[in-house]
């Protein structure tokens, strides 16, 4: 299946300027099987959202795009605003009591080098990267945002390998250019919140760069794998070996 994992929709999110309605209808068009309404700091009502996926017979899930201290972090399986999310810890927290998952959206925002070309600050800007407390918390990193550009999405791609997490992709749409640009694969059948939880959280996901090369620099992304579940398990592998070696990054 191919959902996109990171939309945005008028109201919802004061930046879009596409209706829902619209947004689903466009993702159906795109060739996608799902998606995701995420917006910022604002939760959809359950209910409106159930019934905008029964008018439109496809998968529509809720979810919500937290801006926080330490960066962005899409947000699947809580429902509400509280006061102090903005502080990653406490995000985390309310997450883990909802029995939602967090992914680290567009990592390269204020983590990049501002030299692109020096070698030196890539490996600094990586070094910042790896030291934000808020990436001890999401179960993957988007390597694949729509909006980024290729040098950006690069140095989110980096940081996933570095650090073993697993990668996603999702368009980031605001507008209709931006509409299945990317979007995130899953082997197995997701048929609402819970299994995308599970398969997010089990590392069972793969990014895909839809445009063949304007999202993303790395030709991995831009087809599924045929030794998908190796590349699965290498990134499990390494994620447990950096988890080992960095305890601050344990999740209990």
């Amino acid at each position: 299946m191919l959902i996109d994992l990171h939309t945005h929709t008028h109201p919802g999110s004061w930046d879009s300027f596409l209706k829902a309605d619209e947004m689903v209808e466009r993702c159906k068009a795109a060739g996608l099987d799902g998606m995701v309404l995420s917006e910022h700091d604002w939760a959809w009502d359950l209910e409106e959202a159930k019934r905008i996926a029964q008018r439109h017979e496809f998968l529509v899930i809720p979810a919500m795009e937290l801006n926080t201290e330490d960066g962005h972090f899409l947000v699947y399986g809580m429902h509400k605003y509280v006061y102090g999310m903005h502080r990653s810890h406490e995000l985390a927290e309310h997450v883990r009591e909802a029995g939602g998952i967090m992914v680290a959206a567009h990592p390269y925002r204020r983590q990049h080098p501002w030299n692109w070309e020096s070698d030196k600050e890539w490996a600094d800007a990586l070094e910042r990267a790896e030291r934000n407390g808020g990436f001890r918390f999401p179960v993957a990193l988007e390597v694949g945002n729509g909006r980024g550009k290729p040098n950006e999405n690069s140095f989110s791609n980096r940081l996933q390998e570095l650090m073993g997490f697993p990668g996603t992709a999702g368009s980031d749409s605001h507008a209709v250019a931006d509409i299945g640009k990317a979007a995130t694969y899953f082997e197995r059948d997701i048929r609402g919140e819970q299994d995308l939880i599970e398969e997010l959280r089990a590392g069972r996901c793969w990014p895909l760069d839809r445009t063949g090369g304007t999202v993303s620099s790395n030709p991995d992304f831009y087809s599924v794998p045929d030794n998908l579940h190796d590349r699965w398990a290498e990134l499990a592998e390494r994620r447990r070996e950096y988890i080992e070696t960095h305890p601050l990054h344990r999740r209990d």
